[in-house]
């Protein structure tokens, strides 16, 4: 029996939160969000992160807010939190001197790294809201192509921070030359989180699934989303792609 499930907001997007709590209340499996990109995401006009026994938060560089690095555990309880805390702080025991009766870590956040992350939860909603825009934009690009997905929000439920826009291409040849023709115009993008159990790490270890990771790894690609992106910016980020696709129609 597995000892828990894992939701993750996938790039800000909230997973369907309703049918992960019915399968883990009627296998009585705990759940744990991964709501590292999903600050600003809402379910139902609940924040992400809130739907678990335990969510972990991201202020990672390149999160849609930052303390330099580090991140948030969320809990339910005191207890849990103080568990935590105990561990981050190297499991030390309350003595006089040095002791550790368990393994503890150095997971603490400086005083000046939460100073920042208190100042810049002040600019979260306009955050949200420029990387909102930025998913608009794309879906005006988007719109006019048949042959490419972009990822957005199912129904009014689902409320998407748009950490990263993200599309769905038909293979992965077309996913890997829009990429190239990108890049040749020095505007980055990447491919969508490489599955775990492909990673060299684990890839000897058993994997039950149905290859949908495998699908969206070979032909989904992660496009410019910043908050600072410039008018200029989003001029020849949709000047390169529709100068792609219109190659691509004459292809064929």
């Amino acid at each position: 029996k597995p000892k828990a499930i894992i939701g993750v907001h996938l790039y800000g997007m909230p997973f369907q939160v309703d049918a992960i709590i019915s399968i883990s209340q009627k296998y009585d499996i705990p759940i744990l969000e991964d709501s590292a990109e999903a600050l600003g995401s809402t379910y139902k006009g609940k924040n992400c992160g809130t739907f678990s026994k335990l969510a972990a938060l991201s202020f990672n560089g390149n999160k849609i807010i930052t303390t330099s690095g580090g991140g948030a555990l969320v809990c339910k309880t005191l207890e849990e939190k103080n568990k935590a805390v105990f561990f981050a702080t190297q499991s030390r025991d309350n003595a006089p001197h040095y002791q550790h009766s368990e393994i503890g870590y150095n997971y603490r956040m400086s005083n000046i790294c939460a100073g920042i992350g208190r100042g810049q939860m002040e600019v979260l909603e306009t955050r949200v809201s420029q990387r909102r825009a930025m998913n608009l934009f794309y879906q005006d690009i988007f719109n006019n192509y048949q042959d490419i997905k972009l990822f957005k929000e199912p129904n009014s439920d689902f409320f998407s921070n748009h950490w990263l826009s993200a599309i769905l291409l038909t293979s992965y040849e077309k996913r890997e030359a829009l990429r190239l023709a990108l890049e040749n115009e020095n505007i980055e993008s990447r491919p969508l989180w490489k599955p775990m159990h492909l990673q060299p790490l684990f890839e000897s270890y058993p994997y039950y699934g149905n290859n949908v990771a495998e699908s969206l790894f070979e032909n989904g690609l992660c496009l410019p989303s910043g908050s600072n992106l410039k008018p200029a910016d989003l001029v020849r980020i949709k000047n390169t792609i529709d100068t792609f696709m219109l190659q691509e129609s004459t292809i064929k």
